[in-house]
């Protein structure tokens, strides 16, 4: 197994992904946000796919609405593939209650 991969319950994800956390200590059930919003905004494809096969569509549709944060590309990437307007989800709605002076 490589060293820049960890694996816990059959899921193999990159370990750079976790780098201000221990991966040993996460449950992929307890965390299950906190792990596909990084799969999300910082995985390669291949965390994706191991993220999708781990969890399934419906998880990761449910979860990535709740999400607190997405960068805009990530967020126009969940709008598409799950098709539900950027408007339904929770990081969409926080940014605009909330918006910047500038946007440069």
């Amino acid at each position: 197994m490589a060293k820049d991969i960890f694996q816990k319950e059959n899921m193999q994800l990159n370990k750079t992904l976790f780098w201000d956390t221990n991966p040993d200590e996460l449950d992929y059930e307890k965390h299950a946000r906190f792990i596909i919003e990084r799969v999300l905004t910082r995985g390669k494809l291949s965390d994706w796919f191991e993220a999708l096969r781990y969890y399934g569509w419906e998880r990761i549709k449910t979860e990535s609405l709740q999400i607190r944060y997405l960068d805009d590309l990530t967020l126009s990437f969940c709008s598409v593939i799950f098709e539900i307007p950027k408007t339904q989800f929770r990081c969409y709605i926080l940014k605009q209650s909330n918006p910047l002076p500038w946007n440069y």
